[in-house]
């Protein structure tokens, strides 16, 4: 892992110190979480981190980088009291508060998986696989739609048109409406994005296999 400025170790010793303080026993359940005492394990894509009041850590026992710390956080801290049920599908871009984020949201999550898969869907299909995705079919015309389950309460929808001798490649991803009561608009924003960097990511290292 890469030495991260000093104030981002600031911010995630305040998070942690914030989540040592929660009681998560109760909301196990709610989050999908598992919860021994200080120590609480949360799921995010494929792989499952431990927090503790010292630090987070993936299965090999690295630091995420901060953004994906943040995140795990945040969903902790923003547990709501009761379940929210409301599954209807909206683009990021429906939230009312995401107006500050969403051409951000744009540029950093959907264009890239466009431009990075454009003329490769099959390459698109199957990293989504290897990322934990799962196809899924929303009756929306589309070449290809998966759902992403980043956190257990938080999914992601990846709806994908590839290029035509008419339109260029087009990426779209939704979010179930509730995703408003279990993290703020910019972390909903930073789950698109690492999407998109670790679907991009997976295509780079099998190129490098081939040279």
């Amino acid at each position: 892992m890469q030495s991260e400025a000093p104030v981002f170790k600031k911010i995630l010793n305040d998070y942690l110190a914030e989540v040592a303080a929660l009681d998560l026993t109760k909301k196990s359940e709610l989050l999908g979480i598992e919860v021994d005492g200080k120590t609480v394990r949360v799921p995010f894509f494929n792989d499952k981190y431990t927090i503790t009041p010292e630090a987070i850590t993936d299965r090999q026992g690295k630091q995420p980088r901060h953004s994906v710390c943040v995140i795990l956080c945040k969903y902790l801290l923003l547990c709501p009291d009761t379940p929210d049920t409301d599954r209807k599908l909206v683009t990021y871009k429906d939230f009312p508060d995401a107006a500050p984020y969403v051409l951000g949201f744009g540029n950093t999550a959907e264009k890239p998986i466009s431009r990075t898969f454009s003329g490769k869907l099959d390459a698109l299909e199957k990293q989504s696989r290897e990322l934990g995705g799962i196809p899924c079919n929303l009756g929306i015309s589309c070449d290809l739609s998966y759902i992403f389950q980043p956190l257990p309460e938080v999914p992601i929808y990846l709806l994908y048109n590839d290029q035509d001798e008419e339109f260029p490649a087009d990426c779209s991803l939704l979010f179930e409406k509730r995703a408003k009561y279990y993290l703020d608009m910019e972390c909903l924003a930073i789950i698109g994005m690492v999407l998109a960097e670790w679907l991009a990511g997976a295509v780079q290292q099998d190129l490098a296999r081939l040279v």
